[in-house]
Order: structure tokens, then sequence, then C-alpha cells
């Protein structure tokens, strides 16, 4: 019995020692912060909305005007991905709005050209006396979300021409046999764009 006693107290003093130590031993310090990039904007996404978040029923508004989107392609090329966003104002305008990361956010607004016989292929070409060098070519695939005029799925090809003054000139044939359509673009100042999100979910 007597052993038994002595086993409880022995018990009963080394638990409390280990309460005593846990209680009085020091927090380990925090690890050093993950590296956070310098020319990040967070306070620019606050004001003016995220570009890399816009999806349809969000509004944007640009140049005094503002736009619904209607539609958003989700395309990528490897581990390279961006969107394009059909935006429309009810009144008969209609643009698409391309947003990139690479690494930083760029954002173009684009308008079809009709009526022209360009054909991509050169490496320079010449629209409205401004000339366009070849930039980038090449074949993505895409997801097709709300109304874009396109199938659910496919894939797109495309060749995309620089000029002077964030000037653009795109070609995008959608699928295989499909013939080029053509517009024009302007690389739009992240302060030229506000972007009202419907929700916050992702």
């Amino acid at each position: 019995m007597e052993f038994v006693v002595i086993l409880l107290i022995v018990a009963a003093v080394f638990a409390a020692w280990w309460l005593w130590r846990k209680s009085t031993r020091k927090s380990e310090p925090a690890g050093p912060p993950p590296p956070v990039d310098p020319f990040a904007d967070a306070d620019t996404d606050v004001l003016r909305g995220d570009p890399r978040r816009i999806k349809a029923a969000d509004l944007v508004e640009l140049y005094g005007k503002t736009l619904a989107v209607r539609g958003t392609l989700r395309l990528s090329e490897g581990d390279y991905q961006w969107a394009e966003h059909f935006l429309d104002t009810g009144t008969g305008v209609k643009r698409w709005l391309s947003v990139e990361a690479d690494p930083d956010v760029e954002m173009v607004l684009w308008e079809e050209l009709t009526g022209t016989d360009l054909q991509p292929g050169p490496r320079e070409l010449s629209h409205e006396g401004v000339s366009f060098k070849s930039d980038e070519k090449g074949k993505a695939k895409y997801v097709s979300e709300a109304t874009t005029g396109l199938a659910p799925t496919g894939t797109l090809r495309y060749h995309d021409y620089a000029g002077p003054d964030g000037q653009k000139l795109s070609f995008e044939a959608y699928g295989d046999d499909a013939k080029w359509e053509v517009a024009k673009g302007l690389t739009l100042d992240r302060n030229q764009v506000t972007i009202y999100h419907q929700s916050d979910d992702a």
C-alpha cells in the first residue's frame, strides 16, 4: 500500500513539474515573414478592383463608360494563363478586355476590325499609318464562361503584334480551320480602369 502511495506522490510531483515547465516555457519566436513583392499594389486593387478577379456580371468603368462583363475566356498555354473578358454597354458598344500577369498586370482594350485584308505572318505590318512588329504567336486552350459566343471549350491560334505607345494588333482563330479575326488594341494604365466586383466569390 505504501508503495502505491509513493508512486502516486511521485506521479503527482512529476505532473506538477511538467505543468510548471510548460507554463513558464518561452514561446518559440515566429519565423521570418514571407517575401513580399515590393511593386505589388494592393492598395490600388482595393480602390479600383482587382483585374485578375474579373468575371461575368462585374462592371468595368473606363473612359467615362460603364461596361458589363457578359462573359470570360480563360486561356492557357502550357503553364501560362490569361483571360479575355467580353464587355458590353448595352447600347451597341462591345469590346474585349485582356488581362495578363507576366509578372505585372497588363490590360489591353480590344476593338474588332472589319473590312480589312490584314493577315498574320510577316515580321512587320502597317495599319492606318502605324507600324506593328510581330510579338507573340502560338496556340492555346480556352474555357468559356457565361456569354462569349464560343463553345464551352476549344482551342485558339493567335499572332500578336506590338506598335508604339501601347498600340496592339491581334489575330485570333478559334479552331484549327477557322478564319482569322483581327482586332486593334490599346494598353491601359491601371488608373484608367475601375472594376466593380459584384460578389467576393472566387
